[in-house]
This record gives C-alpha cells, sequence and structure tokens, in this order.
C-alpha cells in the first residue's frame, strides 16, 4: 500500500507564540513544512495527513493547506484534549496537548491501515532522508519492523534555548533502547541534559544518535501505542495533570520492550535544522539560502 505521510503540527501555535508568527524562510515565501513536504514528494509520497487543533486550522489552511493541496492530497487529523479513550476525562485547567503518541492516534482514522512516516512540522530533515525512509517502507518488510532515522545530536542543538530529543543506543542497525530528554542544552560546544531544571548537567557524547521523530511505521503500531496511551495516562495526569504528555519515542521503547516490536535505524547525510525559536530563524534562512545555492532546490518550490 502507498505510504503516507502524517505532519505532527498541533503545537505550532504554542511553540511560536501564535501561528500568524510564523514567518517565510525564503524570499518565494516558504516555511520549512514546505520543504519537508516537498521532499517528501519528491521521494514517492502522494498523500499528506495534517495532525492540527482546530482552534488553528483556519490560520494553517491559509498558511499552509491551500498551497500544498495544489500538489499533494491533503487530510486532516485534529488533536483535540477531549480525543480520549472511554473512562478517561480531560483535567480542570489543562491547555497542553497530550503528546507525540497521541497525535498519532487521533489520525490513526486518516491512516487507514497504510504504512507511514511521521515528523514534525517545524523541522528540516532534507532530501535524502525522506529518500531512505519511503524506499524502506516501500519495501517488503516484517510487519512488526519500523524504521527511525537518526542524527547526530551536536548537529541538532540550537543555542538559543532547550529542545527534546530521543536519545538513542543502536546495536547491529537495530534501535536498542531510545530515552526521551526533554532539556538537551548546547554548552561549551557539547550536548547536555538536565532533568532538576539545570541543577546539575548530563553531558551526551559527541556522535550520540538522537531522534528527531522522524519514523517510518507499519499500520500494526497504531494499537500498540494506543494500548500504551492508556496504561499511562491515569498514572500520569495523577502525577502531573496539566503537563503529562505521552511521548513517541517512550510508546515505542514499551513495544521494544515487549518484543512487539523492531525498529531499524536509518542514517542520512542531510543536516538536520529547525525553528523550535523565534531566534533561530536567521540561521535556517542562511542554511535554506546555502541548499539553494548548491541546487538542492529551485528558488520556488511550488
Amino acid at each position: 500500500m502507498q505510504p503516507v505521510l502524517v505532519i505532527m503540527a498541533a503545537g505550532m501555535g504554542s511553540r511560536y507564540g501564535g501561528l500568524k508568527q510564523i514567518d517565510p524562510v525564503d524570499a518565494a515565501g516558504n516555511l520549512i513544512i514546505d520543504f519537508s513536504i516537498y521532499d517528501a514528494l519528491r521521494a514517492g509520497f502522494r498523500e499528506v495527513i495534517c495532525v492540527i487543533k482546530h482552534e488553528i486550522e483556519a490560520d494553517f489552511k491559509q498558511a499552509i493547506g491551500c498551497r500544498i493541496e495544489k500538489h499533494a492530497a491533503i487530510q486532516y487529523a485534529y488533536q483535540q484534549l477531549d480525543a480520549l479513550p472511554a473512562g478517561f476525562a480531560v483535567p480542570p485547567a489543562r491547555q497542553k496537548p497530550w503528546g507525540t503518541t497521541h497525535a498519532i492516534l487521533c489520525a490513526g482514522a486518516q491512516i487507514a491501515g497504510r504504512p507511514f512516516a511521521v515528523i514534525n512540522a517545524d523541522d528540516y530533515y532534507g532530501p535524502e532522508a525522506f529518500r531512505r525512509l519511503y524506499d524502506y517502507l516501500a519495501a517488503d518488510t516484517p510487519d512488526a519492523e519500523h524504521a527511525l532515522v537518526a542524527w547526530q545530536l551536536e548537529n541538532t542543538l540550537t543555542e538559543h534555548g532547550s529542545v527534546a530529543r530521543g536519545v538513542c543506543a543502536v546495536r547491529e542497525g537495530y534501535l536498542a533502547h531510545i530515552q526521551e530528554r526533554r532539556k538537551v542544552f548546547l554548552r561549551g560546544g557539547i550536548g547536555e541534559y538536565t532533568e532538576d531544571d539545570g541543577a546539575t548537567f548530563i553531558p551526551l557524547p559527541p556522535g550520540t544518535p538522537v531522534s528527531m521523530n522522524f519514523w517510518g511505521f507499519k499500520p500494526g503500531i497504531l494499537p500498540l501505542l494506543a494500548a500504551t496511551f492508556e496504561r499511562n495516562f491515569a498514572a500520569g495526569v495523577a502525577a502531573d495533570p496539566l503537563r503529562y504528555e505521552d511521548l513517541l519515542p517512550n510508546a515505542v521503547q514499551a513495544a521494544i520492550d515487549a518484543g512487539a516490536a523492531r525498529v531499524r535505524v536509518l542514517s542520512t547525510p542531510d543536516k538536520w535544522f529547525g525553528v523550535t525559536y523565534q531566534e533561530d530563524r536567521p540561521m535556517v534562512q542562511r542554511a535554506v539560502a546555502a541548499l539553494k545555492a548548491q541546487g538542492v532546490y529551485e528558488e520556488g518550490l511550488w
């Protein structure tokens, strides 16, 4: 079955301080998400599923969707707080989405039993990364085998604050362990993470492979993710009702630990960049200009 691309975009408004504040990264008016979709189409994908919130729907379609629908089939899935399994309730005053595992589950109806890739809306992954993941998804591989494209940690950090990264251990080409670190900083030229709000920092070795949420899944992953989400929800909300999230790397690790999934780790020569913070934008603009000068992209994508 033809693989589809799932873009997690429900957090765009909060990440950037409002969806309307997303500025183009080149003179042609393209956003980072344009480059991702353009690269995905060149790799062979033909359909895009955007996971958004109803609150940003109009702005998202005006800024992105109306342009993309001229070049690819596009569907929308909605990550809403009340999209929960029976018996679960939203805590009072909760506003934060339930995390990346929940985002994928919200797109289950649109995925409709097909293999699918997953990306963040605000990260640039590069054309070779999309080609390698598409080729994997289109190949005849076991139903319980999935894929992850990994980058070197030092190539994924920003000077403007902390980022979340899935820190990976790889054994014989497969993911042995992945742990989501929520606050990874670039300090003294190396990556370090903190789990106590900066009281202490733990260094990560140069070359450490990390996940940028660029996954390739067979449809059988969805019931595994759903089971993990339901199993963790009550305890997570009891511990932190306003901020608890179920994160995709941790849910995948649970499937690996249970012997229900294997994850092939794919490498790529492409360099990641993103706009986690508004201050990252000048760097991204310079990187896009350099890629165009190298002939990777034409001046206007669409």
